[in-house]
């Protein structure tokens, strides 16, 4: 059996549709996948059970990027396709059955739209798949003993993005509470992201700079041994709140309704005034200090040491 899976080009949406897939991979056994997604979020599913390929959906003028992958699958019958984009690939291919997500934005939460693409209600969790050698690098970055508390100061578009000096000190509030804790600082690749964490590094000289350079299985790993996470609204955030490690979102005019942190242990956070419009210079330090105490259980013991899984 094989199953074209469409997913976003964007990190954050691609993360919150991996618990569709792993519905699937319970439900279909013997299955194999294809997965069909843009560069970023390619890495999302390197460790994926059962992956066959991924087709990277790079963006072309005209958009001459779904002919490519039109042409990238027509040469197999599928028994089950999941466009998650709405496009018209899907139609135009030879299979038993599909699901297509349809219409533009709509009020809710984007989690729940995606589970209605396979009538799932409520909508599963996201996933992060990882293997064995991405948790030994991560023991090794992040070593047993101290409380790491991951923060993301970064974010797509400035408008996300709380001021550095709210970070540090955020961090320096934590740790008068918490004395063992070490900040482990993430962003993007690239300068503009390397640029937005310089602030927060220099002043947290102990910080561990895990930015730019890893893998998204490997970022996943880390997260998964941080106490917990503070950052913008982020494909980052959604990764630590898939992960299973205690993430609060930071909002401003992004709608936290529909883009909030979506886990067991995930809430997020917003500056005061209307959803969407609100600047997120308005989000002061302290409420964000007392629901990151709220939600990371300062008194709660550090979490055990992770196994090895196989990749």
């Amino acid at each position: 059996m094989r199953i074209l899976f469409i997913t976003s080009t964007r990190l954050g949406d691609a993360v919150l549709s991996t618990g569709l897939l792993d519905v699937l991979l319970a439900r279909y056994p013997h299955a194999r996948f294809t997965i069909a997604c843009g560069p970023v979020a390619a890495g999302l599913f390197a460790a994926m059970p059962r992956r066959e390929r991924t087709i990277v959906v790079t963006k072309q003028k005209y958009d001459l990027h779904w002919l490519a992958l039109w042409r990238a699958c027509v040469g197999t019958r599928w028994d089950l396709c999941v466009d998650l984009r709405g496009s018209a690939v899907t139609l135009v291919l030879a299979a038993r059955r599909r699901a297509i997500m349809r219409g533009g934005r709509r009020q809710g939460a984007r989690i729940a739209h995606l589970g209605q693409v396979l009538g799932l209600s409520p909508p599963p969790l996201p996933v992060m798949w990882m293997g064995a050698a991405d948790r030994t690098l991560a023991r090794t970055m992040l070593p047993d003993g101290p409380r790491w508390l991951a923060l993301a100061p970064t974010a797509n578009w400035a408008g996300k993005v709380w001021p550095a000096d709210r970070f540090i000190a955020l961090a320096h509030a934590l740790r008068a509470r918490w004395p063992d804790m070490r900040p482990v600082i993430l962003y993007g690749p690239g300068e503009t992201e390397r640029r937005m964490a310089e602030p927060v590094l220099a002043a947290l000289p102990d910080a561990v700079d895990a930015g730019g350079g890893l893998a998204l299985p490997q970022v996943a790993a880390l997260l998964a041994r941080c106490a917990g996470f503070v950052g913008n609204d982020s494909g980052l955030m959604h990764l630590s709140a898939a992960v299973g490690t205690p993430t609060l979102g930071l909002f401003g005019p992004s709608r936290m309704s529909e883009y909030g942190p979506v886990g067991r242990r995930a809430r997020g956070i917003a500056a005061p005034g209307p959803e969407g419009q609100a600047p997120i210079a308005g989000l002061a330090v302290a409420p964000v200090v007392a629901a990151a105490v709220d939600l990371l259980g300062l008194d709660a013991p550090v979490p055990a040491p992770l196994m090895d899984v196989p990749a």
